[in-house]
């Protein structure tokens, strides 16, 4: 397998307070990594450290030079004007050519069931549709790695299922993950392996199935256990 990511004994700190401690991870390329804990446990630093927007104090971050990577934010910032020059802008500021950027934005609407509103103001979208012109923005670079925080925090049951189901076609047509989510059972619908953070430190790190088999869980982690039973870190 090839290694797309290796993070080893990082530390990431925020002016005085320390975020994440020591944290190694290791990413294969094919692999869907969900990271689950309570809110502040690091989830979200995490997920900027590994994609190169946040250095590490300590400890060091290898990638593989020849993979592109793209990131989809809880809550997707969109530039004023129209959804498909939302696009076009987002891959012209990664590098493509204008006119390719252009000719690339609608297909990439047409991938995500967005093809008819092209042409609407982007911040007048649902909350659902702006998620989905999110992935559209980072589908469009062709990533081989997409990280995502909390894809569908927020969003209705409808939006959230077709959120749901375009993560799922990226991953079957071979786009490797991190995302981040408090929904459980789209870890067990959408990862191959789950790591557990708690006050900056990752805990657990298992294959999916492995995770939610509570014997197997609460051999490697107790406070992982107690997570799945409902029990937050104190």
């Amino acid at each position: 397998m090839t290694t797309l990511l290796h993070l080893e004994a990082a530390d990431v700190a925020i002016g005085p307070v320390t975020i994440l401690h020591g944290v190694s991870l290791r990413l294969e390329r094919g692999e869907r990594l969900a990271l689950i804990g309570a809110n502040g446990s690091g989830k979200s630093t995490l997920l900027r450290v590994l994609h190169g927007l946040l250095p590490p104090a300590r400890g060091r971050l290898e990638r593989d030079a020849h993979a592109r990577q793209a990131m989809v934010f809880q809550r997707p910032f969109l530039l004023r004007g129209s959804v498909v020059r939302n696009l076009a802008l987002g891959m012209w500021l990664a590098g493509v050519p204008w006119k390719e950027a252009c000719e690339r934005a609608p297909q990439a609407l047409v991938r995500v069931g967005l093809a008819a509103s092209g042409l609407r103001n982007a911040r007048h979208l649902s909350a659902g549709q702006q998620q989905r012109v999110a992935l559209a923005r980072a589908w469009s670079l062709q990533p081989d790695l997409l990280f995502l925080d909390e894809p569908t925090a927020n969003l209705d049951p409808p939006a959230k299922r077709e959120v749901e189901a375009l993560m799922a076609d990226f991953a079957h047509a071979g786009t490797s993950m991190v995302f981040a989510s408090h929904n459980l059972g789209q870890v067990k619908r959408l990862a191959t392996r789950v790591a557990y953070l708690e006050q900056g430190r990752v805990l657990a790190d298992l294959p999916v199935l492995e995770f939610f088999d509570r014997g197997r869980l609460a051999e490697v982690s107790r406070e992982a256990d107690l997570f799945l039973q409902g029990e937050l870190p104190s």
